[in-house]
C-alpha cells in the first residue's frame, strides 16, 4: 500500500484511490453523492484533504453492512467539515442503524424460509406466492401470478372486475 507522507495534506484522486482501495470511479461517485468533497486546482484537478481517507473507509464499512448511501450521507453531514468519523461516531451511528439492520435480517430470514415454496416461473401452479404476493393480499380480489394496477379489470378497462 502506498505511503502518503505526513507532510502531504492533500491527495490526488489516484493517491486516495490507491490508499483507500476504492476505484477512482467510486470516489467520483461518492463525491457526486456528497459523501466526500474535493477542491479543484487551477488545472481543474481534484484534491482531497487527508480526512477523505477515513470518510471513504467509513462509507465502505457502512455499505458492507447494507446501509443506504443516503443514510450514510446524512450521518456524515452531522460531522463538522474536515473532521473524520471516530470510534464514538461509529458507535453512535451503528446503534441507530441496528434496528434497521435487524429488520432487514428478519426479512431475509423470511425470504430464505419461503424460498423453497416458490417455483419462480409464473406457471400458476401455486395458489399463493409468498415472495411476489406476501400474505396473499391480492388473492382476495383475483387469482394468477400477475398483479394488475388498482382499478383495472382483466381487459385493462377501468372499474375492476
Amino acid at each position: 500500500m502506498p505511503q502518503i507522507p505526513q507532510t502531504l495534506h492533500e491527495l490526488t484522486v489516484g493517491q486516495l484511490s490507491a490508499r483507500s482501495g476504492a476505484a477512482v470511479s467510486a470516489l467520483h461517485f461518492y463525491e457526486a453523492k456528497g459523501l466526500i468533497s474535493s477542491r479543484r486546482t487551477s488545472g481543474n484537478q481534484r484534491r482531497y484533504t487527508r480526512d477523505a481517507l477515513r470518510r471513504v473507509a467509513f462509507v465502505r464499512a457502512a455499505q458492507r453492512v447494507g446501509i443506504p448511501l443516503a443514510t450514510i450521507r446524512d450521518a456524515l453531514a452531522e460531522l463538522p467539515e474536515e473532521r473524520t468519523p471516530n470510534r464514538d461516531d461509529w458507535a453512535r451511528l451503528s446503534a441507530a442503524w441496528r434496528s434497521e439492520l435487524d429488520e432487514r435480517i428478519q426479512q431475509l430470514a423470511r425470504l430464505r424460509d419461503h424460498l423453497t415454496d416458490c417455483i419462480g416461473c409464473g406457471c400458476l401452479s401455486l395458489e399463493t406466492c409468498v415472495l411476489s404476493n406476501p400474505d396473499d393480499v391480492s388473492g382476495e380480489r383475483m387469482s394468477g401470478s400477475r398483479l394488475m394496477p388498482e382499478g383495472r379489470g382483466a381487459n385493462g378497462s377501468p372499474g375492476g372486475r
